[in-house]
C-alpha cells in the first residue's frame, strides 16, 4: 500500500480550491488526482484539517472482542467447541 501524500501538498490543493479553483483545475495543478482534492476539501471545511487517516492495523478484532464474554462462557462447558459452531 503505498504511504499517504504529504500534508504540505494536501494544504496546497485545499488552499487551491479556496482561493477558487476548481478541483479539476487544483488537482490537475498539483498532479493529484480530482477525488483526492475534492476530499481533501471536504475534509478540511468539515474537520478543519487534512492530515491523513490511521491506515492498516486490526479491523476485526473488536468485533469478536465485544463478544468475548460470551464466547469464554460456552467455550468452557464444551472445549471441543469450533466458533463457526
Amino acid at each position: 500500500m503505498p504511504s499517504p501524500l504529504s500534508v504540505d501538498l494536501r494544504e496546497r490543493v485545499v488552499a487551491a480550491v479556496a482561493a477558487g479553483a476548481s478541483c479539476h483545475r487544483a488537482a490537475a495543478r498539483f498532479g493529484v488526482s480530482v477525488s483526492s482534492a475534492s476530499r481533501w476539501s471536504q475534509r478540511s471545511h468539515h474537520e478543519g484539517h487534512v492530515a491523513p487517516k490511521p491506515m492498516g492495523g486490526d479491523h476485526t478484532s473488536k468485533r469478536i472482542e465485544a463478544h468475548a464474554a460470551l464466547i469464554l462462557a460456552t467455550s468452557k462447558p464444551e472445549p471441543r467447541l469450533f466458533l463457526r459452531e
